[in-house]
């Protein structure tokens, strides 16, 4: 009856290797069913954000304008 050279730290060594094996596999599959955005897409997200972010700058600003006005007439009026 021969005996079994391989211990249990060099199984557990391979189980791990083969999870890793595995993980990359299922990876590299699920890449392939992305569905990637068009240049035009990409280009279009692109334009609303920073329109949104323009837009939101603007009233923010205008209303630290507002409130800053605001304080300068009731400290001068006291």
């Amino acid at each position: 009856m021969a005996k079994n050279t391989t211990s249990k730290k060099e199984k557990s060594e391979k189980k791990q290797g083969n999870k890793l094996v595995k993980w990359f596999k299922d990876l590299r599959i699920e890449f392939k069913k992305v569905v990637w955005p068009t240049k035009k897409t990409v280009i279009n997200n692109t334009s609303v954000v920073l329109g949104v972010i323009v837009a939101s700058a603007v009233m923010v600003g205008a209303f630290d304008q507002l409130c800053l006005g605001l304080m300068r007439l009731i400290y001068n009026a006291g």
